[in-house]
């Protein structure tokens, strides 16, 4: 990990010399100098990283080296700023140009100054190098497979996390299902526990979306306990996602005292028929604290735990049911590993005879087995899976299974230094939090994570997190058009992010009990309590990136931006955290304007206006802004970023000049109000368009000018219709279109580029079927509530290359027609809420049936 540290100093370095084209000399020659010292030092950085484990002095070494690339970072970034500032006064008034001259020569002295001082310890480094045997290691070994890593959107095959966790349990399965829906009307306990890695929250999750339980339990509610929990922000949870988040319950809720909200949500639940899950609870105390709140109304509601510890399942309810989930068969264990290589064809017997040898060892633990399996499927040939075998025989003691922790450290071990750190960055996000793929993707491009090349850095940065997907080392929550939008890691595999960032100083997670937090770390991450982290010494620290999560945080204003936090490339700020928002407004300050360096700013909660000031944030790549309760406005200086690629936020006022941000790759949010005045010839690096607000009366024609566009979602203004769609035609590289709303009449013509079609609420008064049947490269259609008919019909050879059909809410169709070589290649069928519809063609019987979006 150290490489990488170095690595990106060695970049900046490189891209200062560049930019800095009237350095003088001196300096540049000692800019120079320390970039090729840390580059050679880097050439033995993967030996003293294999060593360090075993001894303290060689990790102090590699420390040394993190904090002298990160100082050099940081000296060359505050010159930069301060350089682009006296420019810009030069510049604004002669008169001060005397003024600009001295200060110039000063920055200049003190620039040379610290570069001096690292050139001593870069030597001082050099000389421990070799006192402590540290050689240079060439090769590539042990870097993985992972250099390069391509973008397989469309060939990855994401096997279901829940299904594979229950090979062999389904059984186990039934058994709940029968549990909670039997006609017992005692408000009851079921009670999950087991060992990490077994499946006890994937099974929760399971039976908390399964059909019968959507349909037999009107409210439900969900909620992760952890070891370290709050009470009240557990009630509130609860009594929000049953109530809603309307103003006047956020600001009810903020005054109720702990037994005010036991009180109210027994109010809620007294007359429901509810499901709760209690995920992940640690002491019996923690049950205790929430139980009083759960009214038995004697109507058959249901309480599901899962914990780790027997004493808290069997104490949980006296007369409750209580499962001790099981470890995997044998058999089941070589399904599951299985299940999960990428590439069974490839493996000869001498491989399967090695496989079946570790997976026996897994002691059919399911976490273990699929991410061995994720290993293994980037490992090639007998020799490469030999190695992995040796090197977890080491630590097995006698005839015992293999530890978890060192499969899971294994396969850590096994990644590029880049994947490292992707996956690293996955700790920093609560335990059981679904992490939005998008949000995590472009976190990482601030970063520097991502290398730049003839890809777009987008691209290389979902192929990271696809690898990641495919090594079992992060879980999907949710594929939606052959992308996975929503993803999360298990919570063992959460922990060991967090141990080995600790290890590497790259990040650190606020204690609030401790009040302290590493100083070394140039990552800092806020989880609760965030106006007392403020209170802490931060004038001496090189923050890179600074992350909230704490709903009760409302102060930026405490925030010294000026200072304490100049060289930020991420704030992430989530004042939103698992609805547990306390309806508040903050204010966004002026300061935020003087990051110079922020490439990645978000903002979720209750956020008023955007200060003009972010207009200053030239560097800027991501601004992402959700407002909860109130409409955000954007300053007309938004337009100014002009490095600005991903802009999500809705907001209501004209954002002028738009077509200024020739960079931009998404706009998510804008209104058709805004839009309808655009000229975005000059948008010709945009990819994604999300309108909302679109009325009939608009004209949306201008989209044509949008020659790079893939992906196009509209929204109409509530009854409005969408108007003329005869544009997109014009479209030729639009792959995805997602329409909300009338269609009045559906356009005889698409780009024959289309790939993915949702239709919601079109009401259709024709049968769109014979339309949509001719696109060529059409593979994923669905129409929800979408057409008004009685019959589809879809003709020979139409749908040539569709894979999956979605008719949702189709309330009168009664009749489907399908020709005998229509939709040969169909894999998937979701068929939900067409009650008249009382047959499907006979061949659609045998395919698989989809979920419902």
């Amino acid at each position: 990990m150290a490489d990488a540290f170095v690595s990106f100093a060695v970049q900046k370095l490189g891209d200062f010399l560049i930019q800095q084209v009237s350095l003088r000399k001196n300096l540049r020659k000692e800019v120079e100098w320390l970039k090729n010292e840390l580059l050679f030092i880097q050439s033995f950085l993967r030996d003293a990283e294999l060593k360090q484990s075993g001894d303290q002095r060689i990790q102090q070494w590699v420390f040394e080296i993190n904090t002298i690339a990160n100082d050099a970072v940081a000296i060359l970034e505050t010159y930069s700023f301060e350089a682009g500032k006296r420019d810009d006064d030069e510049f604004a008034s002669r008169p001060k140009a005397c003024a600009c001259i001295f200060r110039k020569e000063k920055k200049f002295y003190n620039v040379a100054e610290e570069i001096q001082s690292l050139k001593q310890r870069i030597i001082d480094i050099s000389r421990k190098r070799e006192t402590y045997g540290i050689t240079n290691i060439n090769s590539n070994a042990g870097e993985g497979t992972s250099n390069q890593v391509t973008t397989l959107r469309r060939t990855t095959s994401y096997v279901d996390d829940q299904d594979c966790i229950f090979v062999g349990l389904q059984d186990v399965v039934q058994t709940f299902l029968a549990q909670l829906l039997k006609a017992e009307p005692r408000r009851s306990v079921l009670s999950i526990y087991g060992m990490g890695g077994l499946g006890k929250t994937t099974l929760a999750r399971k039976l908390y979306t399964s059909p019968g339980i959507l349909n037999s339990f009107p409210t439900r509610a969900w909620i992760c306990v952890s070891q370290e929990y709050n009470t009240m922000d557990l009630l509130r949870n609860i009594i929000k996602s049953i109530q809603g988040c309307a103003k006047e319950t956020l600001d009810l809720l903020e005054k109720m005292a702990e037994i005010d909200l036991e009180n109210h949500l027994r109010k809620l639940l007294i007359e429901c028929k509810y499901l709760v899950v209690v995920d992940d609870v640690w002491q019996r105390e923690a049950w205790e604290s929430l139980k009083i709140a759960f009214p038995d109304s004697k109507n058959g509601s249901r309480v599901i735990i899962t914990t780790r510890k027997e004493d808290v399942a069997e104490r949980a309810d006296d007369k409750g049911f209580v499962h001790k989930l099981r470890f995997l068969s044998q058999e089941e264990s070589w399904d599951l590993f299985r299940r999960k290589l990428l590439d069974v064809r490839s493996m000869v017997p001498e491989m399967e005879s090695l496989a079946k040898g570790m997976v026996e060892k897994c002691g059919g633990l399911p976490l273990a087995i699929v991410v061995l399996s994720g290993l293994l499927s980037h490992k090639k040939g007998l020799n490469e899976w030999q190695k992995v075998k040796d090197h977890l025989w080491k630590n097995i003691k006698e005839d015992k299974s293999i530890e978890i922790s060192n499969i899971l450290s294994l396969s850590y071990n096994d990644l590029s230094t880049a994947l490292k750190q992707c996956f690293l960055y996955f700790g920093i996000f609560p335990e059981d939090q679904v992490v939005w793929a998008d949000n995590i993707i472009r976190m990482w491009m601030a970063e520097g994570f991502i290398p730049r090349g003839e890809e777009r850095m987008e691209d290389v940065a979902e192929g990271f997190l696809n690898e990641l997907i495919r090594r079992s080392l992060v879980q999907v929550a949710k594929t939606f058009w052959e992308r996975v939008p929503e993803c999360r890691v298990h919570d063992l595999l959460r922990d060991l992010a967090i141990q080995k960032a600790l290890e590497v100083n790259f990040f650190d997670i606020y204690d609030p009990r401790s009040h302290s937090i590493s100083s070394l770390c140039i990552r800092h991450v806020i989880h609760s309590q965030g106006e007392r982290y403020l209170l802490l010494d931060l004038s001496n620290l090189k923050l890179r990136s600074i992350m909230f999560f704490d709903p009760d945080f409302r102060k930026m204003s405490l925030i010294n931006f000026r200072s304490v936090f100049q060289h930020l490339y991420v704030l992430y700020l989530d004042v939103y955290v698992g609805n547990v928002s306390i309806y508040r407004a903050f204010i966004v300050p002026d300061a935020i304007g003087s990051l110079y360096h922020l490439k990645f700013l978000s903002l979720r909660g209750c956020i008023r206006d955007v200060p003009s000031s972010i207009g200053n944030l030239n560097n800027l790549q991501t601004l992402f802004v959700e407002c909860i309760g109130y409409i955000c406005l954007l300053p007309r200086e938004t337009a100014d970023l002009i490095n600005l690629r991903h802009l999500v936020a809705p907001y209501s006022k004209p954002l002028a000049h738009i077509s200024k941000l020739t960079s931009l790759q998404v706009l998510n949010g804008v209104g058709c109000d805004q839009w309808k005045d655009v000229d975005p010839v000059d948008l010709v690096n945009l990819r994604e368009l999300s309108m909302n607000k679109i009325q009939k009366s608009y004209s949306l024609n201008n989209i044509s000018s949008l020659k790079n566009l893939s992906t196009l979602r509209l929204r109409c203004y509530k009854n409005e219709s969408i108007p003329s769609l005869e544009f997109v035609n014009c479209c030729e590289k639009l792959q995805k279109l997602w329409l909300y709303g009338r269609i009045e009449k559906l356009p005889h013509l698409f780009p024959n580029s289309i790939t993915m079609m949702f239709l919601w609420e079109s009401r259709l008064t024709e049968d769109p079927m014979p339309i949509l049947g001719l696109l060529p490269n059409l593979r994923d259609l669905t129409l929800e509530d979408a057409y008004e008919g009685k019959e589809i019909m879809c003709s020979d050879n139409n749908f040539s290359q569709l894979e999956f059909l979605h008719l949702t809410e189709l309330e009168k169709l009664e009749r489907w027609d399908l020709g005998t070589n229509a939709m040969p290649l169909i894999k998937g069928l979701g068929i939900h809420d067409c009650p008249n519809l009382k047959e499907i063609p006979e061949r659609m019987k045998d395919v698989e049936l989809l979920k419902r979006y």
